[in-house]
């Protein structure tokens, strides 16, 4: 069997998920939607919703923001407009952000095609657990390299959930997992660009156009994956055949890692630290030093020792460690500006800060020592990658979403979540929320 066949097989299933692969699925489009709405007016937002918008189409796809367009042009939007904050799920077998690319595919041809909760549910579920082994296939050759997990092994999720939801038969969707091989796409070159959201737009266009493709007959080469010129040779794709190995039967999906602060991944692990230690009592004004050690690796992304601007503040191990002592909200994107940067009593903490290299930790993981000033120490470990509980992460997610959508917006939106099952609400409540304008 051809990589493209084993996936199609896999997408088409009827065998149920796992309760967990279900239940955190269920929490990422929450998450997703969130990212969504919190990130609708950024520029890129408006720029591929105008541009979606300019296409017309009359009863298509929600945009969200407002207005309706093609399932393909609405899929880029809203993959761009969702990733617009960067603060959407993570997936570090994957190593990139699965549910932004998938979901918005998904929901595209959901909502033209009448799919139901449950249909648009299983969808979901098959295609972030494809995206995450073709993560895990290509690994980190392909990352390294200089691509973006992202928009590339995004691709395949978003073309097996598309392709789910329009009825694709196994040939079919062996041809547009196949065809996707020839569009996907996404360089890590444009980070920090307005062009770094779009990579996940462009990823969810690819699926729903390529599920189209196929549905009309078009046939692509099967072993269109490992052929000798094929994706993963052609892009320095490990060939890590195992990371297929037990699919369906056991699910990576749920070491999903969300995004519980608004800052940059690589200091996650050291704020779940701080927020541990801080939960144990410690005065910030008793702090004689603070000692974080993470992966070299990040040293180079997040170690701006002393920020000025709002986005130099997301990148500081320094400043977000002062600033989860002194109690300011890290889940707030209003919390990171020039005025956080230059407060007295966090630069004096910030300025306690060491920053150590530990190559022996993961890339995922970072541990901490608070040094007080009448010598006891505080110290606690965190890694990002193990898997998180359900029910703490459906806690502090509704949190997040309260901070950035307000309490009112946050509880209609994990209303029609936990209830999309249930057709009488269903897709159309949560196109309705997504397409809310301000």
């Amino acid at each position: 069997m051809t990589i493209a066949a084993d996936l199609a097989r896999f997408t088409l299933s009827q065998e149920p998920a796992s309760e967990a692969a279900s239940r955190f699925t269920a929490l990422s489009l929450f998450d997703w939607a969130t990212a969504g709405l919190a990130g609708r007016d950024e520029p890129v937002s408006r720029a591929a919703r105008a541009m979606a918008l300019g296409e017309g189409a009359a009863g298509g796809a929600t945009l969200i923001g407002g207005g309706k367009a093609h399932p393909r042009a609405a899929a880029l939007a809203n993959g761009a407009i969702s990733h617009a904050l960067d603060y959407d799920d993570t997936h570090f077998l994957h190593i990139g952000h699965p549910s932004v690319v998938v979901m918005s595919a998904a929901l595209a041809v959901a909502e033209v095609e009448g799919s139901s909760g449950p249909a648009f549910r299983a969808a979901l579920t098959r295609g972030l657990e494809l995206t995450c082994r073709v993560g895990d296939w290509l690994g980190r050759s392909h990352y390294e390299a200089g691509f973006h997990q992202t928009g590339t092994a995004g691709a395949f999720g978003a073309t097996a959930a598309a392709g789910r939801l329009l009825g694709l038969g196994e040939d079919a969707m062996t041809s547009a997992l196949g065809l996707a091989t020839t569009r996907a796409a996404g360089l890590k070159s444009q980070m920090g660009t307005m062009a770094k959201p779009l990579n996940a737009g462009f990823a969810a266009e690819v699926g729903v156009t390529c599920a189209l493709l196929a549905r009309h007959g078009v046939v692509s080469n099967p072993e269109a994956f490992e052929d000798a010129q094929g994706f993963g040779p052609t892009h320095a794709g490990s060939d890590r055949r195992q990371a297929f190995d037990g699919m369906g039967r056991e699910w990576v999906f749920p070491g999903i890692s969300y995004k519980h602060h608004a800052c940059c991944h690589g200091l996650h692990a050291m704020l779940e630290c701080l927020a541990e230690i801080k939960a144990g009592g410690v005065d910030p004004g008793s702090v004689e030093r603070i000692a974080i050690s993470t992966n070299p690796r990040w040293f180079a992304v997040c170690n701006k020792p002393e920020p000025v601007t709002g986005l130099e503040a997301k990148f500081s191990y320094r400043l977000t460690a002062a600033m989860a002592l002194h109690g300011v909200d890290t889940a707030d994107l209003g919390a990171y500006t020039e005025a956080t940067c230059r407060r007295a009593d966090l630069v004096a903490l910030r300025d306690r800060v060491v920053v150590e290299a530990d190559a022996e930790l993961a890339d995922t993981a970072s541990r901490v020592v608070v040094e007080l000033k009448d010598g006891t120490r505080r110290s606690a470990s965190h890694d990002l990658a193990a898997r998180p509980d359900p029910e703490r992460t459906a806690l502090r997610l509704k949190a997040k979403s309260a901070t950035l959508l307000g309490d009112a917006r946050s509880e209609a939106l994990w209303q029609v979540v936990s209830t999309l099952d249930q057709d009488a609400v269903g897709l159309a409540g949560l196109a309705e929320l997504l397409g809310e304008t301000r």
